[in-house]
């Protein structure tokens, strides 16, 4: 049996140094289901992994797409699980990383077989949207679906749109619909995240966009500014800077609300990962010796 280790965690807590760590150790590669780095653009302000980093550990699904493609989750866990079969055939074990919690799920469980979208619906809350805004989708989405708004990205319109179509069509909630596993898996799954106490990672989050802002990430949002409408824009650190851009906002407050918005994005990922009881856990800023323990943990868990 092959082993797939799973590094999870909130923005910012490190899960790259970890992957790469257990990458080095296992001598493998590592898949990336962080959906906001398969943008080649979008390299400062989706904090992808350094030249050096990348140098270190043969990676996969970052930078491979331009913000122009279109690209859905369907399709990642299609291209991932075929990535993996490769991978396997010269590893035992691969690693994959990311924050995307729907990525990693729809790698390690499958997604659902949910109704194609109603164009009758979309055309309609496109149309609220357009009148009152995303809020008012943010609105309709807390009220049928409290536990999925709990998690989802609330200004992805996007996800918003596909979330309550899906409820209107079916009558259930789409956090009970997207919970049901669908395939299983011929590799054995091993989770691990990174925990640090709210204030350290909140911190970290905040210290982590000036570091953004110091290595351009201005520039990178102004040569993006005629592609703004688009999807893989529509995110944290590109949306604010569009704001300042149009003058709407001072960069000062553009910037406060990106360390914001980031950590209302880490809540979200810990609500999230809250819920798994399958996830074991290692301290930000782990020792040596925490690194060995985890690699006994591992091999513990691995199955021949």
């Amino acid at each position: 049996m092959k082993n797939l280790i799973s590094v999870v965690g909130p923005t910012g807590i490190g899960k790259t140094k970890l992957a790469i760590d257990l990458a080095q150790h296992f001598n493998t590669e590592i898949v990336s289901c962080d959906s906001r780095q398969f943008f080649k653009e979008m390299k400062i302000g989706t904090a992808a992994p350094s030249e050096e980093e990348l140098a270190a550990v043969q990676h996969h699904f970052i930078g491979n797409l331009s913000v122009e493609d279109y690209y859905s989750i369907g399709q990642y866990e299609e291209d991932a699980l075929q990535k993996l079969d490769e991978l396997f055939k010269n590893h035992d074990t691969v690693i994959l990383v990311g924050g995307s919690m729907m990525y990693e799920k729809a790698v390690i469980e499958g997604l659902n077989d949910l109704p194609e979208a109603s164009t009758e619906n979309q055309e309609r809350l496109h149309e609220m949207m357009e009148k009152e805004g995303i809020e008012k989708l943010q609105e309709i989405l807390k009220d049928l679906d409290p536990e999925y708004f709990g998690i989802v990205d609330i200004y992805n319109h996007r996800r918003l749109l596909r979330a309550i179509d899906i409820i209107w069509q079916t009558g259930r909630k789409y956090s009970e619909l997207i919970a049901v596993s669908q395939d299983t898996r011929d590799f054995n799954v091993i989770r691990i995240g990174i925990e640090a106490p709210r204030e350290e990672l909140y911190d970290r989050i905040n210290r982590r966009v000036d570091v953004m802002m110091d290595k351009g990430l201005l520039d990178e949002v102004k040569g993006l500014e005629n592609f703004k409408g688009l999807t893989a824009l529509n995110t944290v650190g590109y949306t604010e800077l569009f704001k300042y851009l149009d003058g709407e906002w001072d960069l000062e407050f553009a910037v406060s609300e990106i360390k914001k918005n980031s950590r209302r994005y880490a809540k979200r990922q810990l609500t999230w990962y809250r819920k798994a009881d399958d996830i074991h856990y290692l301290q930000l800023g782990y020792s040596e010796k925490d690194f060995e323990e985890l690699l006994q943990w591992i091999g513990g868990q691995c199955q021949k």
